[in-house]
């Protein structure tokens, strides 16, 4: 219980502390909360482009171009080898031939392409089997490929073509923007600290007295220490319940173009805050920060009352 009592008279001192001085308490967090915004702001920017990266990442296609020389019972006979090969590569597929008379067809059907496609004479498309890749358990990228330079030397293929190198770039982004996110996220927290160690370093000056006289009636660092201790802890509480604040609205402003851009492509994409325990790890780590500025400010200042 005396644990519980030092606690509650502690966090009682430190907002003692800061209802004395609400504008520099409130300016403090304010400078700590634009040191927070930027890494709050790129954290849910890919958290919402992760998934449209999985989805946009789904069922990659393989077209298989055969060449035209190719007699037609070769050409039924590559399907059972296609198979064949992906299952030797633990990739899922469905197949799709594509019949070099009824792509011409399609061609000839397009508007102003008759004319051009009748002077060519004889039908120079190739038939072509499309290799949807997809299944319960989705291949890897290394599966896929390998998958790809198999079917490249099946007898009577010409071209292989991979549909999915554009995923890789995009999957390649993400992890370089998220890695440039924990840099950047890693120099802000050193901000966030360094503030609430000058912020507490200074509240500690102001307090010299006040702790030299605690200190003569027996009062330890710990209990001498622990006030400041809430302060930072309620410094970094704030700035980060501010900096989540300002993110959200900012999603809420942008939401109005997002939306109408997506309705353009016929989707009801928006930009979604974090959600509620995501949220709670933030808000602690950056009730942690102010506390772990605090104890270095306040461990220096009492080590250099006392010498």
């Amino acid at each position: 219980m005396n644990w519980l009592r030092d606690h509650w008279l502690a966090l009682r001192a430190a907002l003692t502390q800061a209802g004395k001085r609400p504008g520099s308490f409130a300016f403090n967090v304010g400078v700590i909360a634009l040191a927070l915004v930027l890494p709050l702001a790129g954290l849910t920017l890919l958290e919402n482009l992760r998934p449209v990266a999985r989805d946009l990442a789904v069922d990659p296609e393989i077209s298989v171009f055969l060449s035209t020389e190719v007699a037609r019972d070769r050409v039924q006979a590559i399907g059972p080898e296609i198979r064949a090969a992906a299952q030797r590569n633990g990739v899922p597929v469905t197949l799709e031939f594509v019949d070099r008379d009824r792509a011409l067809d399609a061609m000839k059907a397009r508007a102003g392409l008759a004319d051009v496609v009748s002077a060519l004479g004889s039908n120079p498309l190739p038939d072509a089997w499309v290799v949807r890749v997809g299944g319960a358990e989705p291949a890897g990228p290394a599966q896929i490929e390998k998958l790809a330079a198999d079917l490249q030397r099946v007898q009577g293929v010409e071209t292989v073509q991979l549909d999915a190198a554009w995923v890789r770039r995009l999957a390649a982004l993400l992890q370089l923007a998220a890695s440039v996110l924990v840099l950047l996220a890693v120099t802000l927290c050193g901000v966030v600290v360094a503030v609430v160690f000058n912020t507490i370093r200074l509240q500690v000056y102001t307090q010299q007295e006040e702790i030299g006289v605690a200190r003569l009636v027996g009062a330890t660092d710990a209990f001498v220490a622990r006030p400041f201790y809430y302060m930072g802890g309620l410094l970094g509480l704030c700035a980060g319940a501010l900096a989540l604040l300002a993110v959200f609205g900012g999603l809420m402003l942008l939401n109005v173009s997002v939306g109408e851009l997506a309705k353009l492509y016929g989707s009801g994409f928006l930009l979604a805050p974090l959600d509620a325990a995501s949220v709670a790890m933030l808000l602690a780590g950056s009730a942690a920060l102010g506390v772990l500025g605090a104890a270095l400010s306040v461990r220096r200042a009492l080590r250099a009352a006392g010498q």
